[in-house]
């Protein structure tokens, strides 16, 4: 794959990301905990690709290769099932913003992984545009509104920005075996298995699916079937970017992708402005395109490591 056609992945991931965060936004106001949200959207991921598989015959190509299972499980427990549960207890003990930022520190645990423990050279251009990003984000957050620094909330976004990390290095490795579809299958399955003895289904609130939901800031006063608005979130906002994502990890390299992720939270807010009628302040806005800078910065000189000859390789 070219490096044009996984940067197009990346940013299109980053960007339906941004928009399920709209949809999901009107499901939970109807009444879907975040966690149930997690499970079903998870579920319903794990089965749309299933079904996929079935149909291309390609079922098989799911069965792990010798030695792969630990890595597999791995990825599952903490890329997928890990993200998401410590982001979502992140949320209810901090401000979402606080959150987000702690959360996107990811490409810089890769970076330090790769400079300290792989001993790759990083680039001084790299070091400037992750930096930039950071303080870019924090002002898109406004992290100083209603700032709340709760202890476990704090340790919980660290753990979830170790777990991203974690993520986008997993996904590379294992996308040199496999391919993305098989991958997510398990992930998904392994993330849909651990909720299901948390949160049985059978306590889970079915009507959610019959349910006509409101469609709040511009769109006030429509209504859109539950089931239609959940299956969005599944196959638009999961499948979809998660695919994107693992593709674009494969081409480029883990910190790459991590950092144009850092586009979500600026993307999110123009989405919010557009359909929720959400208002972007002018340091918000200056927050983002410092983020947009930082982003092009750290991309001018991209340092990718060789798991196993320890060569970088510049793009």
């Amino acid at each position: 794959m070219s490096s044009r056609r996984a940067y197009l992945f990346l940013f299109s991931a980053a960007l339906l990301y941004a928009i399920n965060g709209i949809v999901s936004k009107w499901v939970m106001e109807a009444g879907l905990s975040p966690w149930r949200l997690t499970e079903v959207r998870t579920a319903g991921s794990l089965l749309a690709l299933l079904v996929y598989l079935g149909l291309k015959r390609r079922i098989h190509l799911l069965r792990p290769a010798k030695g792969e299972l630990g890595l597999l499980t791995l990825f599952g427990v903490i890329g997928i099932a890990a993200v998401q549960s410590f982001y979502f207890f992140s949320i209810l003990r901090l401000h979402v913003s606080i959150a987000l930022i702690i959360e996107f520190t990811a490409p810089i645990w890769i970076v330090i992984y790769l400079r300290f423990f792989k001993k790759i050279k990083i680039s001084n251009s790299m070091w400037l545009g992750l930096v930039a990003a950071f303080l870019g984000l924090i002002l898109v957050g406004e992290v100083w509104n209603g700032l709340t620094l709760n202890g476990l909330g704090v340790i919980s976004s660290f753990l979830d920005a170790l777990s991203l990390a974690a993520y986008f290095v997993m996904g590379r490795a294992l996308g040199r075996r496999r391919s993305t579809d098989t991958m997510l299958v398990w992930g998904f399955g392994i993330t849909t298995l651990m909720y299901a003895i948390v949160q049985p289904w059978w306590s889970f609130p079915f009507h959610i699916f019959r349910d006509q939901i409101n469609l709040n800031g511009h769109f006030a006063g429509h209504h859109l079937p539950g089931w239609l608005l959940i299956s969005f979130i599944v196959l638009i906002g999961t499948v979809l970017p998660y695919l994107f994502v693992l593709e674009g990890v494969k081409a480029l390299s883990p910190q790459v992708a991590s950092i144009i992720g850092m586009l979500e939270p600026v993307l999110a807010g123009i989405f919010g402005w557009i359909l929720l009628k959400e208002t972007f302040t002018t340091i918000q806005l200056i927050g983002a395109a410092i983020v947009l800078i930082g982003i092009f910065i750290a991309n001018e000189k991209i340092p990718d490591a060789d798991e196993t000859t320890g060569e970088i390789a510049h793009g």
